[in-house]
């Protein structure tokens, strides 16, 4: 007997693949591909010429999202059917820019025996 965490993904994917294409299709299979985590910090929707348009909340999850964007293309296949998505662009909360790192703080003197 296979465990219900290996059946459901395969047979929302199943379900999902035969409905039509929608707006609330394309929300529900971005949730269960990037999780509740990201869900909350992201929305998501699909352009007619098959990219994903993907809109963060800050900096922070617009470099997270671009380094997890083949990871979350590779689990909305199954979901949305192979040739749906063709790319990801992340719009909102700016360009990204590295901050300089602040300077560790000094240590305390140490105590002599």
């Amino acid at each position: 007997m296979e465990p219900l965490n290996r059946v459901l993904p395969a047979a929302l994917a199943v379900l999902l693949r035969e409905a039509p294409l929608s707006p609330g299709k394309v929300q529900f299979a971005w949730k269960a591909a990037v999780g509740p985590a990201v869900a909350r910090v992201t929305d998501a929707r699909l352009l007619e010429n098959g990219v994903l348009e993907v809109t963060v909340v800050d900096p922070a999850w617009r470099r997270e999202v671009r380094r997890l964007a083949p990871l979350i293309r590779e689990r909305l296949m199954p979901l949305l059917g192979t040739d749906t998505v063709t790319g990801v662009t992340i719009v909102g909360a700016g360009p990204t820019t590295r901050r300089p790192r602040a300077a560790p703080p000094p240590s305390a003197p140490r105590r002599q025996p």
